[in-house]
């Protein structure tokens, strides 16, 4: 039997905030940080080496890292609470981000330069994925504190990273440009920091599993999550998901400069878009987890996606490449949504960061290797390769929900409770 101890003091009673005040300022501010620097970083990138090759082996070095640090993330969450983890991780992620800014001006470009910015990519993905574990978990419990409401707490949450994503790509193009990479980055830092001082100070009473090997955080996750079919078919059709809007995120440079001959900032504008949609679909999707339940409101989503991603890989032209894009990404936002209404009912809060980082790291480990996918794959070939992965996808999401159609789970917008629904 695992021993288990109180973290934070025995009899403290922490002051009772609101949602907004615990939960959504600092992941709202979290999120600006987040989304500047995916965003930001690959222009920051661009700009200094001049290098298209380099802005996509920088794609690369985010997301590597970032699947690194996952089940270390996750062990230590449970560990060390939200609060602390999220708190450190944003004070981290401005102080490197900082030390770039200060840096940078004194290298005129060159292999230091180049070294600086490909080492903030990497350092910047990893505090970042501490820091979204954490923020990810407390709304997870924010979620099971709010029962059958635990959807529209999901879609708050949701709506927050999606805003970031919709203002992100624009607002980190239109600083490089106003104020310069100095200013951009310092721009990021301050992000992180309102993030890491909106968070609560008190400190949190909880139970916490003792110190374990890392990998023992890995396998902890693993055991959770294959011991839940609901969860566990979901994650495997989104992951297979996943790596058609992978290829497509990583392509999407290429196809729309190269190809449809627009500039750089049209590019900007086609995730700007995707995310306003993303955001729409957000609203309607916990209208109809309300009035339908978990799988009508996930299948539909899943139809969506898997139409769009099958259209955009034969799109001819700039407009139909965006509007399409924006559509998958909508289908891909309400999926989402009940996912994250769907394991912040079924994992147990003591292994909830664990689980968590196991179900991230699966959903990600598509995107690096997309990224490599795109640059092995000729220019003129990539929408062959489109139409291949969105093939993939929609065979994918057709198998998860056909599985996932009689889980009592997905049923309804309450859940149950793992401990009764898969203890034997």
């Amino acid at each position: 039997m695992t021993d288990f101890v109180i973290a934070g003091p025995r009899h403290a009673l922490p002051p009772q905030l609101s949602l907004l005040r615990r939960i959504y300022l600092p992941r709202t501010a979290d999120a600006g940080a987040f989304a500047m620097s995916t965003y930001g970083i690959p222009l920051i990138v661009l700009a200094t080496t001049q290098s298209a090759t380099l802005t996509g082996i920088a794609f690369a070095l985010e997301w590597l890292p970032r699947l690194a640090a996952f089940s270390l993330a996750g062990q230590v969450v449970d560990r060390h609470g939200t609060k602390r983890v999220f708190r450190i991780a944003s004070v981290l992620r401005a102080l490197v981000v900082v030390a770039a800014a200060f840096i940078l001006p004194t290298q005129a470009g060159g292999t230091g330069a180049t070294i600086t910015v490909m080492a903030l990519a990497a350092i910047t993905g990893v505090v970042t994925e501490f820091s979204y574990i954490a923020a990810e978990t407390a709304g997870a419990t924010a979620s099971k504190d709010a029962g059958d409401r635990a959807h529209r707490v999901q879609s708050v949450l949701l709506g927050i990273d999606q805003t970031a994503t919709l203002a992100g790509p624009a607002f980190a193009g239109f600083l490089l440009h106003a104020v310069g990479v100095t200013g951009t980055l310092l721009t990021m830092a301050a992000c992180s920091l309102l993030g890491a001082l909106l968070a609560p100070w008190h400190r949190e009473s909880r139970l916490v599993p003792p110190p374990a090997p890392a990998l023992a955080g890995l396998r902890t996750g693993w055991k959770t999550l294959v011991s839940i079919p609901a969860l566990a078919w979901l994650i495997t059709g989104l992951t297979v998901s996943n790596m058609a809007t992978g290829v497509l995120q990583a392509a999407a440079p290429v196809i729309v400069v190269q190809h449809l001959g627009q500039s750089s900032a049209a590019v900007g504008l086609i995730w700007s878009a995707a995310a306003a949609a993303s955001l729409l679909a957000v609203a309607l999707c916990r209208f109809a987890i309300d009035r339908l339940g978990l799988w009508p409101a996930g299948a539909a989503s899943a139809a969506v996606a898997a139409l769009a991603g099958l259209a955009v890989s034969q799109a001819g032209d700039y407009t139909s490449f965006l509007v399409l894009t924006a559509v998958l990404m909508a289908g891909e936002g309400g999926m989402t949504v009940v996912l994250r209404t769907l394991r912040s009912h079924l994992i147990p809060e003591p292994v909830f960061g664990a689980t968590l980082a196991v179900t991230i790291l699966a959903m990600l480990t598509p995107f690096p290797l997309a990224g490599i996918v795109v640059a092995l794959t000729p220019a003129a070939a990539l929408g062959h390769v489109l139409t291949a992965c969105a093939g993939l996808q929609a065979a994918g999401l057709a198998c998860a929900f056909w599985r996932l159609r009689r889980e009592p789970a997905m049923r309804s917008p309450r859940t149950t409770q793992p401990g009764a629904a898969t203890t034997p």
